[in-house]
């Protein structure tokens, strides 16, 4: 496989939570910026549509991402306004399942009790998304998750912003220079940021904690990308006549290329 297994902070269980939450701010700002979500909105309307569903189960949801914004594009769609979100996690933060129990988002529930996405039976009915998180999950992991959805015959979409193409020496190569390109790019992303926290003013420009850990881990998820070959590994022996993967290039409206797809789905 061309996919190497580093470390990202994100991963650690003792990483606090207010700083998850901060870097994921910032993760928020840049799909604006880059129109990820009207991506991502198109992507699973389509889905939706091939299986007739009207329910989505996001899994590794963490402290929310992108897919509350997503949604509200997807009811926008004729036909989908009414279409559910279920955040989930292997391990659900209270503070944030309380946090969507009591908010204004119309339609996003956030479930309490764990959900194991290499074991999807158990996860509610619906269209299942990892939105740039599986890269997060060792080879094993990862083939455990797509033979699952398979098993269970239930609709997987997998979404990354970007592409596992760059030559590994290259990509050391040039770390010093990416580090502080993105811990610059913080500097002025931050202002940007909704709703703002003390914590988010302070750590990023007094003492540039989050700078450092956003940096390294978003230069860090690019070698620990699937590439396209590597999905062909991961899905050897799975193809069926009763299920179907498809992979490919993500692309805006105007036909710019953001990021690449892996969509899984059940036939009949």
């Amino acid at each position: 496989m061309k996919r190497i297994q580093l470390f990202e902070f994100e991963d650690f269980s003792w990483f606090p939570y207010w700083l998850r939450t901060c870097m994921t701010n910032l993760l928020m700002v840049l799909h604006r910026m880059m129109g990820i979500s009207e991506v991502l909105a198109d992507l699973i309307t389509d889905s939706l549509k091939r299986q007739d569903l009207n329910q989505i189960v996001d899994l590794g949801s963490g402290s929310g991402g992108a897919m509350p914004e997503v949604l509200q594009l997807v009811r926008k769609t004729p036909r989908f306004e009414h279409v559910e979100l279920i955040l989930t996690d292997l391990y659900p933060n209270p503070e944030i399942v309380k946090k969507y129990e009591h908010g204004d988002m119309h339609g996003v529930t956030y479930r309490s009790k764990p959900v194991d996405a290499t074991n999807i039976s158990k996860a509610p009915q619906g269209l299942k998304t990892m939105i740039n998180s599986f890269h997060h999950m060792p080879p094993e992991a990862a083939r455990k998750i797509l033979q699952s959805c398979q098993e269970n015959r239930q609709p997987l979409l997998v979404y990354e912003l970007a592409e596992n193409k760059m030559p590994l020496l290259l990509w050391w190569l040039l770390l010093p220079i990416s580090l502080l390109i993105l811990m610059v790019m913080v500097l002025f992303m931050t202002p940007f940021v909704k709703p703002m926290t003390w914590q988010q003013l302070v750590f990023t420009y007094l003492i540039p904690i989050i700078p450092i850990c956003y940096a390294w881990d978003g230069q860090a998820s690019l070698p620990r990308m699937y590439a396209f070959k590597d999905i062909d590994i991961l899905l050897e022996g799975l193809h069926s006549d009763t299920y179907t993967w498809e992979k490919g290039y993500a692309y805006k409206k105007n036909n710019k290329k953001t990021g690449t797809y892996l969509i899984g789905l059940p036939i009949g």
